[in-house]
């Protein structure tokens, strides 16, 4: 099975250079403002919609119990803030194509 290399930092500044015309140190300076600017939102608001990719949302997460694996012992995990990202349904369709509904069958 081949290896899949992924997408280094490096690598993505300098497609959107290429793809934009600017330089790769404009596109590194884009690149971080776009994720300066989905922090300080979502830390703000609690949402943080990014067109095309998805949402960031800020989630409060209760206490509960839970086991430790190791172990079989019941632990109590407390309440916390989570950060979830729920991706946009055109960006999922892009990647994994929706499976085509079936035609129904007709009856004679």
């Amino acid at each position: 099975m081949a290896e899949v290399k992924k997408l280094t930092q490096t690598q993505l500044v300098k497609e959107i250079a290429t793809a934009t015309g600017i330089s790769n140190k404009q596109a590194k300076a884009v690149l971080d403002k776009y994720v300066e600017i989905a922090i300080a939102q979502t830390k703000k608001v609690g949402l943080c919609v990014l067109p095309g990719i998805g949402r960031l949302k800020k989630v409060e997460r209760k206490a509960r119990t839970g086991r430790n694996p190791a172990t079989g012992a019941t632990i109590k995990i407390p309440a916390k803030k989570v950060v979830k990202l729920t991706l946009a349904k055109s960006l999922k369709d892009a990647i994994v194509p929706a499976p085509k509904p079936k035609a129904a069958k007709k009856k004679a």
